[in-house]
C-alpha cells in the first residue's frame, strides 16, 4: 500500500507541511482494510535523503522534519520489537546517525564494544532507579556552587552577610500562605521531605552549603559577530613512506618505498622491512603511512652549477595499529582507505597523531593494500602484563638511586635531578640528562611522582627490558592528583599501563572539576587506539551519575559527529549514554529539533537570492511549527535555564557576515524579565569556548585565592558543523557604542576619555556609582591579566563591552596564542594587552591625581597573574590536550609556546613579576596606538555598505 504527498506551501521554509497518521476505514464494503487488522502492526516506511530505508516509528513527527528523499511512503507489516525499534529511531535521530550503521560494519570490535557498553548503562540505569532522595537529587540536579574562599570577600573588604526571606507559596494557590505556614507545615511529611528551586530555572538549593555559597548565573549579552594544492601529474613520481611509533616516538628508522609513475592503479609489490625485532614492539605501536608524489623541477639554465631539485608533494595519510583490539599481532591484508594531506608542513610527511581509523569516504580516498606477514604459523600475541614485568611486582629501585635516597648530604646527582624536575619548561632532555633520570628512576618515583610524564617520555619503548621495568615500577607509581594527571592522556603516552594509571588518578577529580575539564578530556578520546578503553567507561560512567555532566558530554560529542574519523566512536559513546538515560533522551531530542529549524531559519537569512527582513523573519517564527520547535525546551547553554515562550517581537538576525539570529524568551516567573541567546551558523565556535573554559578556570583560581575580579565567561556551545549557540549578556553595550553615543564623529569617539565614565553615571546615580567604579577596576585587571596571557587578538572597541553595572568584559575570540591581526606584513595590535586612559580615567575616578585608586588596580593585576603562574603548568596542559582538536591556531606544541613564555615557565615568581610589569608599564605608554588602531576599525566599519 502506497501514499503520495504534495507540498501544498513550498515557500515556506518548512516545505512539506502534510502529517500522515494511519486509520483503518472499518466499512464492510472493504474486507481487505478489515482484514489487516490493528495498525500497530504497520509502520509507513520511506527513503531517506541520504538514500537509507526510515521507518517512520514517531508518528508525532512532521515529513518536513523527516524530509524523504521522494514523494512516497509504503505501509509495510511491522517486523521485530516494536519497542526497541522506537528506542532506535529516537536515538538515530538524536545522534545524527542511525543504529543500523553499527550493525552494517559487521566488525567484531565494533560488536563487542556495543554489546558491553550497553550493559554497562543499562546497569547503571537500574542503579539510577533505586537511589535514595537526596542521592536522587545530586544526580540529575547538582548543586553549582561558588570556590569557597572566595566567599567572605569580592576584591579586597568582607560585607555583612545579607538575610534571606523565604515564601512558601503552595502548587495552585495564587495567595502566600498564612504567616503560621511560613514557621511550620501542618503537612504529615517534615521540613526534609521538602527543597527549594530558583525561579524560573531547574535549579534547586539544597545539602549543607551556606546560601551564599550557591552560584547566582550571571544575566548575559550577544557577542556581535564578528584546498588541498592541485597536483601536477607531469614529472611526477609516486612514493610510500612508513614509520613505526609509539605515541610521538618514532621506534625505529623510516623505510621508504621506492618510485612508481603515475597510473591509475599504481603497484610497488615491494617489501618494507623495519629495523626493530618483533619482541620488541610495544604494545601500542602504530604504523604510520604517507604517500606522496616526488616532483621533478624544472632544470636550471646551462651554466650554473645548481643541480634541479625535487620537491616532495603530500597526497595522502593513514595510521593502523600493528596490533589487533584483542593483543594478536595483525596477519594477512589490509585495504586501508587513506585521509588527504595538506602540503603546508612538507618536512613532516607522517602523521602518527591522527586517528586509526579508515577514511570512510571511500569513493574520494586513495586506497592503500598492504600485507603484513605471518611471523609464525600460530597467531602471536603480546604478552600479559604479569609476564611483561617477570611476575607482576613491581621491581626494585636502582641501585644509584637506592644510594641517592639513603646517602647524607646532597648528592651531586641528587642536586642535578632536583634541577631537572623543578624546571617546568623542560620538555626535551639531553643524552645524559636522559641517563640520569633512568638511572634515577627510583628517585623520581619517591621524590617526584608528579614528574611521572617526563619519565615516560625519555624511556625507550622500543626496548622491551626497559618497557618491563617501567610498567613494572609504574604498578607501584604513587597515585596523581587528577590535575597532574591529566597530561597523561597526551598521544605521546599510549602505553595501556599507563592510560590505566591515568584514569584512576581521574577519579579522584569532584563533579566540578571534571565538568572544568570535559571539553579536553572528549578531545583526547580521538587518541584512543581502541574503541574499548578506561576513558570512555570513566565519562560514560560520571554522566550517567550526573546530568549535567551527561548533558555537556552529550554535546561536545554531538557536535564532531560530522567528523568522519571520530563519527563512529562518538556515535557508539552517544548511543551508550541514550540508552542509559533514557529520560534524557526527550528533553535533548527537544533541544536537537530547535536548533534544526534554527540553522533552518538561518540557512533563508543568509541565502542571498532574497534579502530577508526582520518582519519576514517574525512572521517564519510565528508558524505553528516553529513556535512548537523553539518554546517549552531547556537550553543547551545551560540545562538549568528553562526557554519556556520565544518573544517573537524581540527577535532579529545581527548585521555581520554570518547573519546570526538574534532570539529572546519571556520568563514566566519574572514578568517583564527576558533571556536572550545568539545562534549561529558558519562560525566554528570551539575556539571561543576554549578561551571561555580558560577564563572561567581563571577565575576559579583567583576565587580559591579569595580574589573576585568579576569575570563573565558567558556561556558558549559548539552543537555542530560550524553552528552553535552564545549567550547573551543583557544590560551592556560595546565600548564603540559608547564612545560614539558620545561623539561627534567616529574619528574622535575613540579619544573621547570621558564617554565611558559618563555613560556609567548615567546608569548609576550618587551612591550606586562608587560600586560600578569598583566592578569596572576589578574585571579590568582580570581581562587585562587573562588577555595577557591567553594572547587574545583582535581587540578593538567593538568585541569589549560594558555592564550597566559597571563590569568590563571580552568577547569574540577568534584569535588567541599570540595570533596577533596584520595589515600589509604590519603588526596592528602593539601592545601586550588593553589599557587605554578612559579605562584609566574610570579607575581613577575622573581625578587624574588619584594615584591610590590606580596602585590598587595594578596590584589587582600583579596579584591575579602571580596566582595564574603558579598554575602555569595547568593552562599549558589544558592547552596540549586540545591539539586534537585541529584548531587552526593550535595544532602543535610549537603554538603553546606562547603560553609558556607568558606564564614565564621556568623562572621564579619574582623573574615572573618583574617580566609582567615591564609588560604592564608597556600597554599603559604604548596606549595610544590602540587607540589609533580602534579610531580606524570605526571609520572602516562606518564606511561599510
Amino acid at each position: 500500500v502506497c501514499t503520495r504527498f504534495y507540498a501544498n506551501r513550498p515557500a515556506t521554509p518548512d516545505g512539506l507541511m502534510e502529517t500522515v497518521k494511519l486509520v483503518w476505514r472499518r466499512a464492510s464494503s472493504e474486507p481487505l482494510f478489515n482484514a489487516l487488522g490493528d495498525p500497530a502492526s504497520y509502520v509507513f516506511v520511506c527513503i531517506s535523503s541520504a538514500a537509507e530505508r526510515l521507518e517512520l516509528e514517531a508518528e508525532h513527527r512532521r515529513l518536513a522534519d523527516v524530509r524523504p528523499f521522494a514523494c512516497f511512503l509504503q505501509l509495510v507489516a511491522r517486523e521485530g520489537d516494536r519497542a526497541e525499534k522506537l528506542a532506535n529511531a529516537q536515538i538515530s535521530l538524536l545522534i545524527g546517525k542511525g543504529i543500523n550503521e553499527f550493525e552494517a560494519q559487521k566488525n567484531h570490535e565494533v560488536s563487542e564494544f556495543r554489546a558491553r557498553l550497553r550493559a554497562f548503562c543499562e546497569e547503571k540505569a537500574l542503579q539510577q532507579q533505586a537511589l535514595p532522595w537526596f542521592q536522587w537529587m545530586e544526580c540529575n540536579f547538582p548543586c553549582d556552587l561558588e570556590p569557597c574562599r572566595a566567599l567572605p570577600s569580592r576584591g579586597g573588604g568582607a560585607k555583612a552577610p545579607k538575610k534571606i526571606f523565604i515564601n512558601i507559596q503552595f502548587e495552585g494557590s495564587d495567595v502566600s500562605p498564612p504567616p503560621s505556614l511560613s514557621r511550620r507545615f501542618d503537612d504529615p511529611l517534615s521540613a526534609e521531605d521538602y527543597t527549594l528551586r530558583v525561579n524560573g530555572r531547574w535549579d534547586f538549593l539544597y545539602g549543607d552549603h551556606p546560601m551564599c555559597q550557591f552560584k547566582v548565573t550571571p544575566d548575559l549579552y550577544p557577542p556581535p559577530t564578528p584546498p588541498l594544492r592541485h597536483l601536477c601529474t607531469s614529472l611526477m613520481k609516486l612514493v610510500v613512506q612508513a614509520g613505526l611509533f609509539h605515541g610521538s616516538e618514532l621506534l625505529c628508522k623510516l623505510v621508504t618505498s621506492s618510485e612508481v609513475a603515475v597510473g591509475s592503479d599504481p603497484v610497488w609489490n615491494q617489501r618494507l622491512e623495519f629495523d626493530i625485532n618483533v619482541a620488541d614492539l610495544p604494545r601500542m605501536s602504530r604504523l604510520c603511512i604517507a604517500l606522496y608524489a616526488v616532483v621533478e623541477k624544472a632544470k636550471k639554465p646551462r651554466g650554473t652549477k645548481k643541480k634541479s631539485k625535487r620537491a616532495d608533494c603530500p597526497i595522502a595519510w593513514v595510521n593502523t595499529m600493528v596490533f589487533d583490539y584483542k593483543d594478536q599481532l595483525k596477519t594477512g591484508e589490509f585495504l586501508l582507505s587513506m585521509w588527504p594531506s595538506i602540503p603546508d608542513d612538507k618536512s613532516e610527511l607522517l602523521n602518527p597523531m591522527g586517528t586509526v581509523e579508515k577514511n570512510t569516504n571511500v569513493d574520494s580516498a586513495a586506497a592503500l593494500l598492504i600485507h603484513f606477514p605471518s611471523v609464525r604459523p600460530q597467531p602471536l600475541y603480546y604478552p600479559p602484563h604479569d609476564k611483561v614485568t617477570g611476575g607482576g611486582g613491581s621491581r626494585a629501585p636502582h641501585r644509584s638511586s637506592v644510594d641517592l635516597l639513603t646517602g647524607r648530604g646532597l648528592h651531586p646527582r641528587r642536586k642535578r635531578l632536583k634541577e631537572i624536575m623543578d624546571n617546568k619548561n623542560h620538555t626535551e632532555f639531553f643524552e645524559d640528562e636522559k641517563e640520569l633520570l633512568w638511572k634515577l628512576r627510583g628517585a623520581v618515583q619517591s621524590l617526584y611522582p608528579e614528574s611521572l610524564s617526563k619519565l615516560l617520555v625519555i624511556t625507550k619503548w622500543n626496548k622491551r627490558e626497559d618497557v618491563a621495568q617501567m610498567v613494572g615500577l609504574l604498578r607501584a607509581w604513587p597515585e596523581l592528583s587528577g590535575l597532574h594527571a591529566l597530561e597523561l592522556l597526551d598521544y605521546s603516552f599510549p602505553d595501556p599501563s599507563v592510560r590505566a594509571f591515568t584514569v584512576k588518578c581521574l577519579k579522584k577529580l569532584g563533579d566540578r572539576e571534571l565538568m572544568q575539564y570535559l571539553i579536553q578530556l572528549v578531545q583526547v578520546l580521538k587518541y584512543e587506539s581502541y574503541l574499548d578503553c578506561d576513558l570512555t567507561s570513566f565519562l560514560l560512567e560520571r554522566a550517567l551519575s550526573n546530568k549535567r555532566i551527561g548533558h555537556f558530554l552529550f554535546w561536545h560529542l554531538r557536535s564532531e559527529m560530522h567528523v568522519s574519523s571520530v563519527s563512529l566512536r562518538f556515535g557508539l559513546i552517544l548511543e551508550a549514554y541514550c540508552r542509559g538515560n533514557i529520560h534524557h533522551i526527550r528533553s535533548l531530542t527537544k533541544q536537537n529539533e530547535a536548533l534544526g529549524k534554527l540553522k533552518a531559519l538561518s540557512d533563508i537569512v543568509k541565502s542571498g537570492s532574497q534579502k530577508m527582513s526582520a518582519d519576514d523573519l517574525k512572521l517564519c517564527i510565528k508558524q505553528d511549527s516553529y513556535m512548537e520547535a523553539l518554546s517549552d525546551l531547556l537550553s543547551p547553554l545551560n540545562p538549568s535555564i528553562i526557554l519556556s515562550e520565544i518573544c517573537v517581537e524581540k527577535c532579529k538576525y545581527m548585521d555581520s557576515k554570518m547573519k546570526p539570529l538574534w532570539l529572546m524568551y519571556k520568563n514566566q516567573w519574572v514578568p517583564g524579565d527576558l533571556m536572550g541567546i545568539i545562534f549561529k551558523n558558519g562560525d566554528d565556535l570551539r575556539q571561543d569556548m576554549l578561551t571561555l573554559q580558560m577564563i572561567q578556570l581563571m577565575e576559579n583560581l583567583w576565587k580559591k585565592e579569595g580574589l573576585d575580579l568579576r569575570m563573565i565567561p558567558y556561556g558558549c556551545l559548539s552543537t555542530g558543523n560550524k553552528m552553535g549557540l552564545i549567550e547573551v549578556v543583557k544590560n551592556s553595550d560595546t565600548i564603540a557604542n559608547i564612545q560614539r553615543d558620545n561623539s561627534n564623529s567616529a574619528a574622535t569617539a575613540a579619544f573621547n576619555k570621558d564617554a565611558l565614565l559618563n555613560w556609567l553615571k548615567s546608569k548609576n546615580p550618587e551612591h550606586k556609582l562608587e560600586q560600578a567604579i569598583e566592578e569596572f577596576t576589578l574585571s579590568c585587571a582580570g581581562y587585562c591579566v587573562a588577555t595577557y596571557v591567553l594572547g587574545i587578538g583582535d581587540r578593538h572597541n567593538d568585541n569589549i563591552m560594558i555592564r550597566e553595572t559597571g563590569q568590563l568584559f571580552h568577547i569574540d575570540f577568534g584569535h588567541f596564542l599570540g595570533n596577533f591581526k596584520r595589515k600589509l606584513g604590519i603588526n596592528r595590535e602593539r601592545v601586550p594587552f588593553i589599557l587605554t586612559y578612559d579605562f584609566v580615567h574610570v579607575i581613577q575616578q575622573g581625578r587624574t591625581n588619584n594615584s591610590e585608586k590606580f596602585e590598587r588596580f595594578r596590584d589587582y593585576c600583579e596579584r591575579a597573574y602571580k596566582i595564574l603562574c603558579r598554575n602555569g603548568t595547568l593552562f599549558v596542559n589544558l592547552f596540549a590536550m586540545m591539539k586534537a582538536a585541529g584548531l587552526p591556531e593550535l595544532s602543535s606544541f610549537k603554538d603553546i609556546q606562547y603560553l609558556k613564555d607568558s606564564l614565564a615557565l621556568g623562572k621564579t615568581e619574582e623573574e615572573a613579576l618583574k617580566s609582567f610589569k615591564v609588560k604592564f608599564n608597556e600597554a599603559l605608554r604604548e596606549s595610544w596606538k590602540t587607540k589609533v588602531n580602534w579610531m580606524m576599525h570605526s571609520l572602516a566599519k562606518d564606511k561599510r555598505p
